[in-house]
């Protein structure tokens, strides 16, 4: 009786739980899936509020419009380049720091860690951020976007608690063995970081995809901007000749959509590749998560 009662509530548990979570997926999924359906959908259909998750009057216009803008692909390929200099170089400093960190023996340790966290809750505001990137010469380039984000603060905690979590007896074996500290960490605990790694390039690389202020604030020239600020001006009604070509004087023919479509086209290459590094997404916030 104890089994059955306990087969029971176990399938009553796995019930509620299906139900909750096919809840969940629903509403995750309705803002998107209505998003792509805006975006193939008349304009008329769109103002009339009657899309929600199949498109209504299928419309490719305004994909032509932005495809057919030589533009746009120079700023998607600017996008392409800004993410991933970005994210190598963000991802070598913070397993540096991260792995420096960890070590504790070392002197000043609480120093280091006191530093990073200050400027976690601290910055130097906007106006000092700009006036330092202009005296030091990165406006109209990829470092004024690189640089001042170079670290994330939590992201370098994250790393850092997964490197104490790291057998000790591995490293002091290794180091027997005649390695030294870069050899340990290149053989011995970056191989065993996969998923962590795997973890903060994603974060790195979807922040710097989303990232469109930094490059709207330092740059000038609309041949250097990303894709994100390119999208941002269609959104905003701000395109012109100068900085969206052929899309300014389309652009009223797609006003009711045009939202639509720079989301979807925003979106593709992350959704292309967080599949390949999903598998590594949970285990590696979590193994990071164990110490603080």
């Amino acid at each position: 009786m104890v089994t059955l009662a306990t087969s029971r509530g176990y399938r009553i548990f796995q019930a509620v739980n299906a139900v909750i979570l096919t809840g969940v997926v629903v509403v995750t999924l309705y803002p998107f899936v209505n998003i792509v359906a805006r975006s193939f959908s008349e304009e008329s259909y769109i103002a009339s509020g009657q899309v929600n998750l199949i498109p209504r009057g299928f419309n490719l216009t305004t994909y032509q419009i932005v495809a057919s803008d030589p533009m746009f692909w120079t700023n998607y390929r600017n996008t392409v380049v800004y993410t991933v200099v970005a994210t190598l170089i963000s991802i070598v400093l913070t397993t540096c720091y991260a792995y420096v960190l960890s070590k504790k023996h070392l002197r000043g340790r609480k120093t280091l860690v006191a530093i990073a966290l200050f400027t976690m809750f601290f910055s130097g505001g906007l106006i000092p951020n700009y006036v330092l990137v202009t005296s030091l010469g990165l406006k109209d380039s990829i470092w004024a976007i690189v640089l001042p984000n170079a670290i994330n603060v939590f992201n370098l905690l994250v790393m850092k608690a997964f490197f104490e979590g790291l057998p000790v007896e591995l490293e002091e074996a290794a180091a027997i063995d005649g390695l030294s500290t870069y050899g340990i960490l290149l053989r011995i605990v970056l191989p065993l970081s996969k998923a962590v790694i795997a973890t903060m390039v994603l974060f790195y690389a979807v922040s710097y995809w989303n990232s469109w202020f930094a490059a709207f604030l330092y740059m000038n020239e609309s041949e250097l901007f990303p894709v994100t600020v390119y999208l941002r001006n269609l959104i905003a009604g701000a395109t012109t000749s100068e900085n969206a070509g052929a899309v300014a004087g389309d652009l009223t023919q797609a006003a009711a959509n045009i939202q639509s479509v720079t989301i979807v086209l925003t979106l593709i290459p992350i959704l292309v590749v967080y599949p390949f590094v999903q598998r590594f997404f949970v285990s590696g916030v979590m193994l990071g998560a164990v110490k603080g």
